[in-house]
């Protein structure tokens, strides 16, 4: 079945970074577009990044440009996602999900072209 493990998170200092990972399995990641959310206590999940099947083609919010760098290695399976210059407001937990479609000009960064998720990560920075 499908499965979406994600690990990484922890405890930074604001400016710090840290690196998620996503573990996928039961499918391929040749097919479908992987993202990356967030959901703040308090606030809805909102997407951060999305990265393309086959090209790996990305979108980011634009909370997290210039900042956050999501990538893929499709021989194993994973996503990641690169997070430098970490501010306060980034503290949530994170999720990865699989869309419903390949590609991220499809799928977007709207919750509801995801299928299944995770179980998420939590990401908190302060000092």
């Amino acid at each position: 079945q499908v499965q979406l493990v994600e690990s990484g998170g922890g405890l930074v200092q604001p400016g710090g970074s840290l690196r998620l990972s996503c573990a996928a399995s039961g499918f391929t990641l040749d097919y479908y577009a992987i993202g990356w959310f967030r959901q703040a206590p308090g606030k809805e999940r909102e997407g951060v990044s999305c990265i393309s099947n086959i090209f790996g083609r990305t979108g980011y919010a634009d909370s997290v440009k210039g900042r956050f760098t999501i990538s893929k290695d499709n021989a194993k399976n994973m996503v990641y996602l690169q997070m430098n210059s970490l501010k306060p407001d980034d503290t949530a937990v994170y999720y990865c999900a699989k869309s419903r479609v390949p590609t991220c000009a499809s799928a977007g960064l709207a919750t509801s072209t995801y299928s299944a998720w995770g179980q998420g990560t939590q990401v908190t920075v302060s000092s």
